[in-house]
């Protein structure tokens, strides 16, 4: 042990008791040891690259291209997705992907390209491949828009597995987004970005450090430049990092800096996809790979509370009743995993709630659905149950030398259920039988990285600890970035038999390329102050781009106190983005809206009102999103990519096609500029309308945040009798506009028809129809016209 070891170890044991502060201590050494025998020593290695191309083979949507000292498989799929692997790697198996591989698309030919190297040519893209192995992604028109430069492996001379590098270059015009949830975002720029999902630390705010830490990390870049859009995936779970560095433009071509990316693994297969097209065509390629959005039941698109420590009974009934007194809308409670016996999972502490279940159905009634935290850590206690029930079938992860690992989580010594394991994602998902029976409807997955607290050194498993990893076998280096992904699964799954007619909501604090398959994201801890309020929002948008629609942050922050106007703008900013939960909790304090004082919670009650009466909106968007991939809260530039101007643009959002929201991000602003996309926007406070694309300035009252409708749009509402209504924003003269609605009652499987709606004038009055196969239909609900101005505001 260090000096630095020790002083961390005696702060450790003075913040969380001696007790556990000694077991995480132990806990250090235990890893350490595991590691030093169970990993071999790296020692010399061996540098390679793939050397000259030697041989070419045709094949299915490609082909095999034969280096001298490597071989490369090319293929486009049938929904225009390109993929190609290094050393004879292969799209499968993969977490990422949803079922099998994608068929290779017949059409796609494999014919020289110029200087001796190859191209594989497809209807959306063109992937050539150079002489050396430098592999480009060409637009149709033939326009570059990546160039990965040939890979270099780092090989151990005594065996195991290689490191590896891989060099691109995107348009120095590009700009780089993704890589799952990051606080320095949603646009990245220079820095280097670790790809390991990290437990809980320091909370996270809008770091300037790229490297700060992430729960959710995905090795996947949307890359936006005017040529067109791409995403790009590589498909490894290991460690690793990407070297970010935005392009330059100069006084001409050949002056330009192209923009960089430098991926460094400490591990795994080298194989990549990439989806081009517009965003909106990207992200749909990309859900047909990694699976549709699992769509959560309507009431999971309301107002959630979050009671962390979950205090007992009466502290629940209090957070309730002061809601309904105060007329304050509330869809959820949450209970932390300190509502559990001895923070034990899957228990409940009957002294603090004696009847919950009775409890649980009353509060249904109420239309209020209880959550609970779901933590995979299980204590190691012989007469627990899941210990018991864990050790008889064999499910808990074991290290190099067959022993369990044992590790720290809340309730004390645990371990770890191995989760890429068949058998243990089916007994871990039908203990779910006993949360449904306690009158839980929703699932809250926390410290899923896993987490296993250690005084120093990384808090997780051991890397050595072994992994089934679907009877490949291997070791946590491997199977930690897709820990959290598989227990989503055994939840998701687990509910899916237990409860088949209601639809399942699962909600994880880490993840991996595929998550939005079983749910939905919510950010871990979130620093309280400005800097996080401005990071839970690129959190969001980042995951939406990385194909998780569903996500959303603690609004006021996890930890230490909050202003009243920090939690009213974080509260107002929280009403729009798809996850809407607010949080209190031992190191936050009491966060309901009347504990901040009179202004305050007339405020808020205006905001859980607004969120209530776009709840039909957001039942639609997470509809779309199932269907196309697309995200609910989107960047400005989504529909418009090449516009510069929103690309640089971070401070506002596009919520669906309809509404733009630009949330109030700074201290003490009461004004603030919004950067308009083209087309006319209504004020949705004044109806004063705007014609973009433009920068207004507007007022930002306390009282709320700047919300825009789209001309034409037709957005579904609860009107004032709570029945369904159409909000419909008027069309510029000489235009037509629109929108979708799909109506859902609320839970179960029925895939609902969507509903097309058009909007135009008639004469001086605006006319709003359905569009159907036998032509145009009256609106099945009321219609309410607004924003009537014929004329833009003059600037």
């Amino acid at each position: 042990m260090d000096g630095r070891d020790l002083v961390r170890s005696m702060k450790t044991v003075g913040s969380v008791g001696v007790a556990q502060g000694l077991r995480t201590v132990r806990a250090a050494w235990r890893r350490r040891r595991a590691d030093a025998a169970g990993l071999p020593p790296r020692g010399a290695e061996r540098a390679r690259v793939p050397g000259p191309l030697r041989e070419v083979e045709p094949g299915p949507g490609g082909g095999v291209l034969r280096f001298g000292r490597s071989e490369l498989r090319v293929l486009v799929a049938v929904n225009g997705a390109v993929f190609w692997g290094w050393d004879g790697a292969g799209p499968e198996p993969s977490y990422a992907l949803a079922g099998r591989c994608p068929e290779p698309d017949p059409r796609a030919v494999l014919e020289p390209d110029k200087d001796g190297g190859w191209r594989v040519v497809a209807e959306r893209a063109t992937v050539a491949v150079s002489r050396h192995g430098a592999v480009e992604v060409r637009t149709p028109g033939g326009v570059v828009l990546r160039r990965e430069l040939p890979p270099r492996w780092w090989e151990p001379v005594g065996g195991g597995p290689a490191r590896w590098t891989q060099r691109a270059e995107v348009a120095a015009d590009a700009r780089f987004f993704g890589l799952g949830g990051r606080s320095a975002g949603p646009r990245l720029r220079e820095g280097t970005y670790r790809l390991w999902n990290t437990g809980p630390g320091l909370p996270f705010a809008a770091a300037e450090d790229a490297s700060s830490a992430s729960s959710i990390t995905m090795p996947v870049q949307l890359v936006v430049a005017d040529a067109g859009t791409h995403l790009v995936f590589h498909d490894s779970t290991w460690d690793g990092t990407v070297a970010l560095r935005e392009g330059a433009e100069g006084a001409g071509s050949g002056h330009d800096r192209p923009g960089r990316s430098v991926l460094r693994m400490d591990g795994g297969p080298l194989r990549c996809w990439v989806t081009v097209g517009t965003p909106a065509r990207v992200l749909l390629a990309w859900a047909s790979l990694t699976g549709a959005p699992a769509l959560p039941p309507a009431w999971a698109l309301g107002h959630h509370h979050a009671l962390w420590d979950s205090g007992d009974e009466q502290d629940l009934r209090r957070v309730v009743a002061g809601h309904q007194e105060r007329d304050l809308p509330l869809d959820a409670v949450h209970l932390g995993i300190g509502h559990g016996t001895a923070r034990q999972v899957f228990t409940v502490d009957e002294e603090r709630f004696p009847k919950l279940p009775v409890l649980a159905e009353e509060l249904r009634r109420e239309g209020v659905r209880l959550v609970s935290a779901v933590e995979p850590a299980v204590r190691a206690a012989p007469g627990n149950l899941v210990y018991d029930g864990g050790g008889r079938g064999d499910v808990f992860v074991r290290d190099a030398a067959g022993t369990v690992v044992r590790g720290v989580g809340r309730p004390g010594d645990v371990v770890f259920p191995d989760f890429t394991h068949a058998r243990a994602r089916e007994w871990w998902g039908g203990l779910y039988e006993e949360r449904l029976g306690q009158g839980f409807t929703g699932f809250w997955h926390d410290l899923d990285e896993p987490t296993s607290f250690a005084a120093f050194g990384e808090s997780t498993l051991p890397r050595s600890a072994r992994h089934a990893l679907e009877g490949r076998g291997g070791d946590h280096r491997e199977a930690h970035n897709v820990y959290a992904l598989c227990m989503a699964r055994a939840g998701y799954e687990g509910l899916r038999a237990l409860a088949p007619d209601e639809r399942p909501f699962v909600l994880s604090r880490s993840g991996w390329a595929g998550l939005q398959r079983y749910g939905g994201a919510w950010s871990g801890a979130t620093a309280t102050g400005w800097p996080g309020l401005r990071a839970s929002l690129a959190r969001v948008l980042g995951l939406g781009l990385c194909g998780v629609p569903f996500s959303g942050p603690d609004a006021g922050g996890s930890e230490g106190g909050s202003s009243p106007e920090l939690y009213l703008r974080w509260l107002q900013l929280a009403a729009y983005l798809p996850l809407f939960r607010t949080h209190a909790g031992p190191r936050a304090g009491h966060r309901e809206p009347w504990e901040f004082g009179t202004e305050v919670l007339e405020h808020a009650r205006v905001a859980l009102v607004e969120r209530r009466r776009l709840l039909p909106y957001f039942v639609t968007l997470a509809h779309l999103a199932r269907r196309t991939g697309a995200p609910c809260a989107r960047p400005l530039w989504w529909s418009t990519p090449e516009d510069r101007m929103l690309r640089d643009c971070e401070d506002a959002f596009l919520l669906g096609d309809c509404l733009l929201v630009a949330p109030v991000l700074e201290a003490g602003a009461d004004r603030r500029a919004v950067r308009l996309p083209r087309g006319r926007w209504y004020d949705v406070a004044t109806g004063r309308a705007y014609e973009g694309p433009a920068q207004v300035l507007v007022d930002a009252p306390s009282a709320r945040i700047p919300v825009f409708a789209r001309a034409g749009a037709v957005i579904p509402v609860l009107g004032a009798d709570g029945g369904p209504e159409l909000e419909v924003w008027a069309p510029a003269r000489g235009r037509t506009g629109g929108g979708l609605v799909v109506p859902d009652a609320g839970d179960g499987w029925v895939e609902p028809e969507i509903e097309r709606y058009v909007s135009r004038w008639e004469g001086r009055r605006v006319v709003v129809e359905r569009e159907g196969e036998d032509g145009l239909s009256e609106p099945s609900c009321p219609v309410r016209v607004r924003g009537l101005a014929e004329r833009p505001a003059q600037m």
